[in-house]
């Protein structure tokens, strides 16, 4: 899928890597893969102008990666591929398609960046208006590459984004993982969660709402996502405004790989079309326009095998012809 090139609004750091997805005959399939991998390039099938901060890898595996990246139109901030080998993933599929990981991450492409290079790259394009990250990028052995770059992205007044895409299975040390977690979303103005991610960093609540709004209030953030799978998602803001979507249809079901990835992509698109946008009190009739996109775009994903992220076109044809149904309550 072509995408022409087009100016950066939106920097994504973060893991990019080989799943190796099990199939029933006990083989395993090579897809590309890691959620800010699958994040970066459905904001690019979105045709907004992306820009990827970390390495790749000169093999072959890094080098598909890279293709499948500048074919949708994201843009390398590091062109040159670096001699590190790729990530990857083993990743085996519950009945009901839930992924389940394993990662082999040491000495890997992805992680040969350091906090500066990220700055540098980000500062060479001044047109970015928001910058992202989360899920493996998350670990706390990492800290010192992402924590200051966030930092000086909020401090450089970028929009800054963390998906706290949680991989509790694959962190020898959860209390250091969790606190991490907790550091990187002291810098974000927009969080995005889901109602897993919430129960392993221990916050507490009678419910998922209840927990994201604890989360909500104990960080900086103008806005989170809620996402709450089958019951569909939650725009919260911190002036207490709520809205939930979910399906007025069944969703038949493929796989949920890149499902939260493909969300966030169409939370951050229909944000950036929206002029204007105050996040702290967002109107209602965008609210609900951001909400509809995000959910589409999930939406889609799971009707595919992997991560397909969906075009723009694609998600506006969705939320015209099956319309979410959608929920506002005001609170504190």
């Amino acid at each position: 899928m072509e995408n022409p090139k087009t100016t950066p609004q939106i920097a994504t750091a973060g893991e990019a890597l080989i799943d190796l997805i099990g199939r029933p005959d006990g083989l395993f399939e090579p897809c590309l893969g890691g959620s800010v991998f699958n994040f970066t390039r459905a904001m690019a099938r979105q045709r907004i102008g992306t820009l990827y901060l970390n390495p790749l890898s000169a093999d072959r595996f890094g080098r598909r990666l890279a293709q499948a990246m500048l074919a949708d139109g994201v843009q390398l901030a590091r062109a040159e591929p670096v001699q590190q080998t790729t990530s990857l993933a083993v990743v085996a599929l519950s009945e009901s398609g839930h992924p389940d990981y394993a990662f082999y991450r040491q000495g890997v492409a992805d992680r040969a960046v350091s906090a500066a290079e990220l700055m540098r790259s980000c500062e060479a394009v001044p047109t970015l208006e928001m910058v992202c990250s989360g899920c493996l990028a998350l670990a706390p052995e990492d800290a010192a590459i992402y924590l200051p770059w966030l930092a000086a992205c909020r401090q450089a007044g970028k929009t800054v984004v963390v998906d706290a895409n949680l991989r509790p299975s694959v962190m020898p040390d959860m209390a250091a993982y969790r606190r991490n977690v907790l550091a990187a979303l002291a810098f974000a103005d927009v969080i995005k969660a889901s109602d897993e991610d919430l129960d392993y960093l221990g916050i507490a609540g009678a419910s998922a709402l209840d927990k994201a709004k604890t989360l909500l209030a104990s960080t900086g953030a103008r806005l989170m996502a809620l996402t709450l799978g089958g019951q569909g998602a939650c725009l919260l803001t911190r002036s207490g405004q709520v809205w939930h979507a979910r399906e007025s249809e069944p969703v038949d079901v493929v796989d949920t790989v890149g499902a939260g990835d493909c969300f966030l992509a169409g939370l951050l698109t229909a944000m950036l079309l929206e002029d204007g946008l105050v996040l702290e009190q967002l109107a209602d009739a965008p609210a609900r326009r951001i909400l509809s996109h995000a959910l589409a775009s999930a939406s889609l994903c799971v009707m595919r095998r992997g991560c397909v992220p969906p075009s723009r076109e694609e998600v506006l044809a969705r939320v015209q012809n099956f319309p979410c149904q959608l929920t506002f309550e005001m609170g504190v």
